[in-house]
């Protein structure tokens, strides 16, 4: 009798090998998603996840004035609440029997490999995109918005000690511990592109993680600390990149469409289908229609009203740094966020089964593969949110780099 055991048919066995696999594979891509308050997933009580935070007593010098032998009114406990509603995400490979039989390679592992890395850029986008929704933004140099921010608005020690200041008079908590539990000096943290940090070490001022005065336990991915921030460098940093640049195809005359010269980018099409959104035509703004404001078969635009455009005429959005007066081309904005503990609140994916690999073997189908010639190995994370709890908590300091 045959009593071999094969991991590509008998995947059952090994699920703790590869939901461990996966994982830590996610957990390599995390960064924005480390540092948030985390809250589990409870089962059978709805699609949204609860943050609560307490309300802060407020300081009253007359009211706190205790009066010999009188008890005071005793204070209540409240507490605010923040909801937002989960998410899921997945995806899965699909294998024929001649590869699992065939193939050097372990593909369940490897597939469980690819998967985890897949899905932790996933999560890792989500929670940096809901951080980024802070209303507390500082504009490099004193810019008065990001359109306005030019090359020469790069991230400075200055622009660190204006946002520690903000945090420290909105009284944010710093972190006083690091994930591991292990003890060092209370901080807040930075998480910031690479090039920002580029930039951020010509400054003399910068102590990188070798000149630390003291061993301490640090956080993965941490290049350095200044003025009680650690900083933490995460490749998927927000970078908002102009969205449309384009030009016009040829000369109209009081017409609501035109054509674009150039085969759009994947970002341009997206932007220009959207209704509503605002485009820049030379010098003049001009809004898209609310409906069929984009058809990507003529590349053609609607807009909201006619007008009449010359060829060659640069189309262009105003999403990122100040445009270039001449060529309208604008620079990219990198969004550097520094904050204390409990900021931001997330869905902890490694508990209650949050993220899990499924493994269907050949033969599992049914009629569906009624030669047993195809199996899959998925990865899902069952339900994912990420919310800002205090937004003056977080500032979000938005700036240009170097080239």
């Amino acid at each position: 009798m045959n009593t071999t055991i094969s991991t590509a048919g008998n995947a059952y066995f090994n699920k703790t090998f590869y939901d461990r696999k996966l994982l830590d594979t996610a957990k390599t891509r995390f960064v924005h998603a480390n540092f948030g308050q985390k809250r589990s997933i409870p089962r059978n009580n709805g699609k949204r996840v609860e943050f609560r935070k307490y309300d802060l007593f407020t300081p009253d010098t007359d009211a706190l004035t205790l009066v010999e032998g009188v008890t005071p009114t005793g204070q209540s406990l409240t507490q605010s609440k923040v909801e937002v509603e989960v998410k899921q995400y997945g995806a899965y490979v699909e294998m024929s029997d001649l590869l699992e039989m065939t193939a050097y390679d372990p593909v369940i592992a490897d597939s469980a490999e690819l998967l985890g890395e897949q899905l932790g850029t996933v999560i890792e986008w989500v929670t940096r995109d809901a951080m980024n929704e802070t209303t507390n933004v500082q504009y490099a140099g004193g810019a008065a918005s990001r359109v306005a921010l030019t090359a020469s608005n790069k991230l400075t020690v200055d622009e660190v000690r204006k946002a520690v200041r903000t945090l420290k008079k909105n009284k944010a908590r710093p972190f006083v511990s690091a994930l591991d539990g292990s003890g060092r000096k209370p901080h807040f943290v930075c998480i910031c592109s690479p090039d920002a940090t580029y930039d951020l070490q010509n400054d003399s001022l910068w102590q990188d993680v070798s000149k630390y005065s003291n061993a301490e336990q640090i956080y993965s991915g941490e290049i350095g600390r200044l003025f009680g921030v650690v900083f933490v460098e995460a490749t998927e940093a927000k970078i908002y990149r102009q969205s449309v640049f384009n030009a016009v195809n040829a000369n109209t005359s009081s017409s609501a469409t035109f054509v674009l010269k150039n085969n759009p980018t994947p970002q341009e099409a997206a932007y220009l289908a959207t209704g509503g959104n605002k485009i820049m035509i030379g010098s003049t703004e001009y809004t898209l229609a609310a409906t069929g404001s984009y058809t990507a078969a003529t590349k053609t635009v609607k807009l909201s009203a006619a007008a009449s455009l010359s060829a060659d005429a640069v189309v262009y959005s105003k999403d990122a740094g100040a445009p270039d007066a001449s060529t309208h081309a604008a620079p990219d904005v990198h969004a550097t966020l520094i904050f204390g503990a409990d900021a931001y609140g997330v869905v902890d994916v490694a508990g209650a089964g949050a993220m899990e690999t499924i493994i269907k073997p050949c033969g599992s189908a049914g009629t569906t593969d009624p030669l047993n010639q195809r199996s899959t190995v998925g990865a899902k994370v069952a339900a994912y949110a990420a919310k800002v709890l205090n937004p003056l908590w977080i500032v979000k300091i938005e700036h240009c780099v170097s080239a």
